[in-house]
């Protein structure tokens, strides 16, 4: 038997062969052979400086919650250059697409590239920056030293890369999913959609989708069981309350989704019915599944974002947050309300008057505690000192954002407008309107508000504050003219347009999309400045903002243990109430701190997870029983092998903390 031979070929590479490369596609061959000498030029410079040893023990196989977020918010932050790819390429391709000129991309790849711009950016871009901050910060701020299970943590982050790998081997080898980001039926079905393409989407998210459940586990459990002594629930800092919540939404709403696409896959891989109309299949059953999970996910992202903005509102107004029982109630109510508003989505589905009238209530009742928020901040900056820093300027432009999305989304609540809106290009710049303005500001306020935490040093404000414009200047070019064209009634998903008149508007958003562009390139300039000068920039007090919650108490960046001292809590701005009694580090009695030891099993099964789900894409039935087999045994192998832990001495621990007692003293 050879591999001429037609049976052991598909045992082997199932249906991959030659014609599933796009080497017909230009725009994807100079995509590959780019990513191709940028990702050989990264090797060279990793191999030149013999690098690879140093990131393999010190990052690679790191169980250190800090950095493991340091690494969620690179990967966050590499993606989304990915993802805005896909959008500049939509805007250019509607700004040009009119009358006789067809634009650059055929119908069938701009298909491919909304479909993969939803998802990676929600995913891929939003998903790890939110769980890489609450990785980073909230352990530090409860006064614990690392997350409850620190093997799970690194785990749970090498299975968000896998599915980020699959989504990326989808633009090189076959095709991407052509059915929107949340793949209804029965496009996403195997008769409609025969190709690689929903696998990929399918198995991306399943592998990306355990990562994420794992890890809203490990932080739910790391808050409940892991707060400092004296820090009851009503005394941690608003970001810890959001990240619970957040992590709540996650534990209940993840599994469904990793069961709507279990379904989904049934029905592709082994023929039922689940959401075909054959058989008793009911494809209203996905669209109900996807969005009971789908609403609830837009909380996951946007609670931590408000957590983000409580606290640099507090530190950059020199005040207590306003209102702190109040902004925690409202946060409850909103995870509980999150699940109560799904049907919103699909209002023109023939529910009935009766059941949208149900949702349509209940979405405009979550605006309340919402809006309840904007108040306790904007009250939070009355009379305040207010210091016009780069993470307040983000918080100044979320305010001013966001309100303008949660009224569009007050009116998109009433069903009547919605019947006139609902595939319009309305409902995509609300979407956006309310993710970019709320998510991703609340990202890039944090970036900044905590860097100088985890470096030492701040980021370089002249860049920030020119990343900052160019954002907020393009965010609006970008969208303010889709609301206008979908009050025209311009459907979404269209990459040819024959009316002439509304290329004007296509073409400012356009710009507004290279502005954003330029912002994102600021963003960029603005790492490599800061690091080049990052002596210049170097803040050795530990608390450049003069934060008021527990992380500030330790150095900048932290030690691997954090605290060498659990901290006793007294007050819900911990470190502001530490000061004032001029407090002071201990400088004996340091006792030897049990630490586990760094482990590659994580990125292992990972790996092995990433080449399972690549063979259940291409139906090499043989490499996925093998690397399933594999995954077992090195999953099993891992809970034998107990030297896992390791001791910094004492005399080490107090070494390390007379180095940084003379920098905090100076500090309070």
């Amino acid at each position: 038997m050879t591999l001429q031979d037609p049976d052991l070929a598909k045992l082997l590479f199932g249906r991959l062969n030659w014609a599933s490369f796009p080497l017909h596609e230009p725009i994807l061959v100079g995509t590959f052979i780019a990513v191709m000498l940028g990702a050989v030029a990264l090797l060279g410079v990793v191999t030149y400086y013999r690098l690879w040893g140093y990131l393999w023990r010190e990052w690679f196989t790191s169980i250190d919650h800090k950095k493991i977020g340091i690494m969620y918010m690179i990967l966050g932050l590499v993606m989304l250059l990915r993802g805005f790819s896909d959008a500049i390429m939509m805007r250019a391709q509607q700004a040009m697409a009119f009358g006789p000129n067809e634009g650059f991309l055929p119908a069938e790849h701009y298909d491919q590239v909304f479909s993969a711009h939803g998802m990676i950016m929600i995913f891929f871009v939003a998903m790890p920056l939110i769980t890489g901050l609450m990785n980073y910060v909230m352990p530090l701020q409860i006064g614990a030293r690392d997350v409850a299970f620190p093997f799970l943590n690194n785990f749970s982050f090498w299975m968000t890369v896998a599915g980020a790998m699959l989504v990326m081997s989808s633009l090189f080898i076959g095709a991407f999913a052509r059915t929107g980001w949340l793949a209804y039926p029965p496009l996403s079905e195997l008769a409609s959609s025969p190709d690689s393409g929903v696998d990929y989407y399918i198995w991306s998210l399943q592998i990306a989708g355990v990562g994420t459940t794992l890890s809203g586990i490990n932080l739910l459990a790391t808050i409940i069981k892991m707060r400092a002594p004296g820090m009851s629930i009503m005394k941690m800092p608003i970001f810890c309350w959001t990240a619970l919540c957040a992590n709540v939404l996650i534990v209940t709403a993840f599994p469904v989704l990793t069961a709507t696409l279990g379904l989904l896959a049934l029905d592709r891989y082994v023929g039922t019915h689940f959401f075909t109309a054959d058989n008793g299949g009911n494809m209203m059953m996905y669209v109900n599944l996807i969005w009971v999970w789908g609403h609830p996910e837009v909380y996951i992202l946007i609670l931590p974002a408000f957590g983000i903005f409580s606290e640099v509102t507090s530190t950059f107004s020199r005040k207590r947050l306003f209102g702190y029982a109040s902004m925690v109630y409202a946060t409850v109510v909103i995870t509980v309300l999150s699940y109560l508003v799904w049907l919103h989505h699909f209002f023109t589905m023939g529910s009935g008057a009766s059941v949208n009238s149900f949702f349509g209530i209940t979405t405009m009742i979550i605006s309340i505690p919402t809006g309840a928020k904007i108040f306790n901040w904007m009250f939070t900056m009355y009379r305040g000192r207010i210091v016009f820093d780069v993470p307040m300027l983000w918080v100044v432009a979320f305010i001013v954002t966001f309100a303008i999305g949660g009224m569009t989304g007050v009116l998109l609540a009433v069903p009547p407008a919605d019947f006139s809106l609902h595939n319009s290009l309305f409902l995509v710049a609300h979407f956006h309107n309310v993710i970019i303005g709320g998510v991703l500001f609340g990202m890039f306020a944090g970036i900044n508000y905590w860097f100088p935490k985890a470096f030492g040093f701040r980021l370089d404000p002249f860049w920030g504050k020119c990343s900052f414009w160019l954002w907020v200047t393009g965010f609006y070019f970008a969208f303010m003219p889709l609301y206008l064209l979908g009050l025209m009634g311009v459907t979404r998903r269209l990459r040819h347009f024959d009316d002439p008149a509304l290329q004007i508007w296509f073409e400012i958003a356009a710009f507004g999309a290279f502005l954003i562009l330029l912002g994102i390139l600021a963003m960029i300039v603005q790492f490599a400045v800061s690091i080049l000068r990052r002596e210049q920039l170097r803040d050795v007090t530990g608390d450049p903002w003069h934060g008021r919650t527990l992380e500030w108490s330790t150095s900048s960046p932290p030690p691997p243990y954090n605290f060498a001292f659990t901290p006793q809590v007294h007050d819900v701005d911990a470190w502001w109430q530490m000061k004032q009694y001029n407090y002071r580090r201990p400088v004996q009695g340091f006792l030897p701190i049990h630490m586990p030891k760094n482990t590659g099993a994580g990125f292992i099964m990972a790996a092995l997870s990433f080449v399972f789900g690549f063979a259940m894409v291409w139906y090499m039935w043989l490499l996925a029983v093998v690397s399933f087999v594999a995954l077992l045994a090195v999953a099993i192998g891992h809970t034998f092998n107990y030297n896992r832990d390791k001791y910094i001495p004492a005399d080490e621990v107090a070494r390390i903390e007379a180095s940084r007692a003379e920098l905090l003293a100076s500090h309070v």
